[in-house]
């Protein structure tokens, strides 16, 4: 490799570790700060490393505050809506890709239309649903509100992924003496796992992560997620309980963590599923 090349090439690292610390850095001070003393969070001035490393914060979150009862909603919260999106997105997506019928095309793209339209929009009408159907300050209309805005951008991707599995898989299978529902199990499903894998993700960490109609739809603390409690929790007008505050941001990013560390390889097959094997 010729000087220049080299100088390229360290010039191309050096900027791509200083994105990488640039955006990892915020993640590594809240863990920091979680660990801190309550002592050493305000010194001037201040210390990166703490002095002493204490999990008080933890234990305190855990054992005096309602913490563990958001973690359960919003865990209940997220994968519920997982499931209704990936179930009534995968069918709607085959039934796109495979189906012949009057104004399919138009129906796709009012789909993507859909998605584009801002979240808040739909705020007060889902609002007023709730409330009449008996649904309000429920889980369950949090469900209902995360799949409208949720649903849509499945579908379309999913619908993609689709696509891209050759419809003589599924002649193949019928003729063999599959059921379409056979067919679409057996042979669809599999080919197409990356993409709903990849679906999946993005349909809990936005159901995870979700606070604006978590904050107008839930006011009752036995039913609020994490993104609604913690912030109810801590931060108030007089005070704001910043060691709490960082070990509960902890907290929320280990499922997300986690599930990312075990399923990252689905998220580079996806983008490039529904090929044939031979």
């Amino acid at each position: 490799m010729n000087r220049g090349g080299l100088i390229r090439k360290l010039t191309t690292n050096v900027v791509a570790w200083a994105v990488v610390l640039a955006v990892v850095f915020p993640l590594i001070w809240m863990i920091i700060t979680s660990i801190k003393p309550q002592t050493e969070l305000f010194r001037i001035p201040p210390t990166f490393w703490p002095e002493t490393v204490t999990f008080e914060h933890y234990w305190r979150l855990l054992t005096e505050t309602p913490f563990l009862l958001y973690f359960r909603n919003s865990t209940a919260l997220a994968i519920s809506t997982t499931v209704v999106v990936i179930l009534i997105g995968t069918l709607g997506a085959y039934s796109l890709v495979r189906f012949r019928y009057r104004g399919r095309e138009t129906l796709a793209i009012l789909v993507l239309f859909t998605y584009l339209l801002p979240s808040v929009v739909l705020i007060i009408p889902l609002y007023l649903l709730m409330v009449s159907i008996g649904l309000s300050n429920t889980l369950a209309s949090l469900v209902i509100a995360y799949t409208t805005f949720a649903l849509p951008y499945a579908l379309w991707l999913l619908r993609s992924f689709m696509a891209g599995i050759p419809e003589d898989l599924d002649s193949a299978a019928m003729v063999d003496g599959a059921s379409r529902i056979g067919a679409f199990i057996d042979v669809v499903l599999p080919q197409a796992l990356p993409g709903i894998i990849s679906t999946a993700l993005f349909t809990f960490i936005l159901a995870w992560n979700e606070y604006l109609y978590a904050l107008v739809l839930v006011n009752s603390e036995s039913v609020r997620p994490l993104t609604t409690g913690v912030i109810n929790m801590l931060i108030t007008s007089f005070n704001i309980e910043w060691p709490l505050l960082m070990a509960a941001s902890v907290m929320m990013s280990l499922p997300l963590i986690v599930i990312f560390a075990f399923l990252q390889k689905y998220l580079t097959r996806g983008f490039g599923a529904g090929g044939v094997k031979g």
